[in-house]
């Protein structure tokens, strides 16, 4: 069973970490403690996390935390879905998909949603009883969007949707999917819209596998296919066709600054791990924490790793007040997911040949952190986007 890991870094709470967001803490890190790391082995091994378990984090208000009450949430804010976050990353729970479902999907609609489709879905997406994903990646389009080809074409008062989707966050449990179609394939960026695709209801949605990968084993990562699926009209995003990649623009810096808040709290466990772990382990007559090597390595990622914190508490600062910039969003996302491979690298190495034992949990980490210099953009990408800054 993983246990939150004691806190290593002297950083003072951030001015918006408020009374009621500590007691959010508490109880997320309890609530993944108790209800999700008791069975995460057996996640990891079946590569998908119990349905129960979504519902449980329903009812515990732990989905939808910053939608409105009016939809079912508990009213709070960006703050709310960051501690949540990082509460998965502290309990070493890292395949529970729900800080895509609460901090990227809901808010699409939320934001972009008609006032028919937030009371239609935000509900059940706050219970549990829907589990979202966005389904942007094709075998044959990644990080530029502008390269989708699945396509939805009018047909009186019905959408019928033609595709493939691939690398789906949640893509065996999902049965609500906004999907990233071309409207019009002759417009580039200003034919894409997204759709809403409750599975459940329609005909020719197909799921394809649970993909094998190298990490992140809870977490069904799949591939999707719309087969002339047909969507009411009334399931488009936005009030006109080619809303899609503003929408889209609109919505990743949250994605990216949410995949710095996922790294910082898993740097934080591996360190907390690791410094727990070298100053039990005994080589040469002495504790591995006593040779300078290791003082020397594990006062480097402290430093970083303090300074890393203190970054994306300001940018999450900055994203509460409206004022966190594409640019800034991505110098987080990039240099966050660095510094996670790079921490989880060292902390590795400083186990020894236990770190290579999946027993360990540092092994597992390494494994899981790999992914997150790739999704939500890849850092190549995150570097494209700061450089026009410039």
């Amino acid at each position: 069973m993983a246990t939150m890991p004691a806190q290593v870094l002297e950083v003072p709470r951030p001015d918006w970490m408020s009374d009621d967001l500590t007691m959010l803490e508490d109880m997320a890190n309890r609530f993944m403690e108790e209800e999700i790391a008791p069975h995460y082995e057996r996640y990891e091994k079946q590569e998908i996390v119990d349905r129960q378990a979504w519902e449980k984090a329903g009812a515990a208000g732990l989905l939808c935390a910053s939608m409105p009450e009016e939809y079912g949430g508990v009213g709070g804010t960006y703050a709310h879905e960051a501690i949540i976050t990082e509460a998965i990353g502290h309990t070493g729970v890292d395949g529970f998909g729900i800080a895509l479902h609460n901090a990227i999907v809901a808010p699409y609609i939320l934001h972009h949603g008609s006032e028919e489709q937030k009371q239609k879905w935000l509900p059940r997406l706050a219970t549990g009883e829907l589990i979202g994903a966005i389904a942007m990646t094709e075998p044959g389009a990644g990080s530029d969007l502008q390269g989708v080809k699945a396509t939805a074409r009018k047909d009186g008062n019905h959408y019928v949707i033609n595709g493939s989707k691939t690398f789906i966050t949640n893509g065996q449990n999902a049965n609500l999917v906004i999907v990233v179609v071309k409207t019009d394939p002759t417009a580039g960026a200003k034919g894409t819209s997204l759709m809403v695709v409750e599975t459940d209801e329609v005909e020719g949605f197909e799921r394809g596998r649970n993909l094998d990968k190298i990490g992140l084993k809870a977490n069904d990562t799949s591939e999707l296919f719309f087969n002339d699926v047909r969507i009411p009209t009334a399931n488009l995003l936005g009030t006109e066709e080619g809303q899609g990649f503003i929408q889209l623009m609109t919505e990743l810096p949250q994605e990216r600054l949410l995949i710095a808040n996922q790294a910082i709290s898993m740097i934080e466990r591996a360190l907390a791990l690791t410094i727990d772990y070298v100053r039990e382990r005994k080589a040469f007559g002495k504790t591995v924490l006593d040779f300078q090597n290791t003082q020397f390595k594990l006062a480097e990622l402290k430093s970083e790793a303090t300074m890393a914190r203190v970054f994306v508490n300001h940018c999450v600062e900055q994203h509460l007040k409206g004022e966190l910039t594409p640019t800034t969003a991505s110098m987080a996302k990039y240099m966050l997911t660095d510094l996670q491979c790079k921490v989880m690298d060292e902390c590795l190495q400083l186990h020894g040949g236990y770190g290579y034992m999946n027993e360990y949990p540092i092994a597992r980490m390494f494994r899981d952190a790999r992914v997150q210099r790739i999704y939500g953009g890849t850092n190549e990408i995150m570097k494209l986007l700061i450089a026009r800054s410039l």
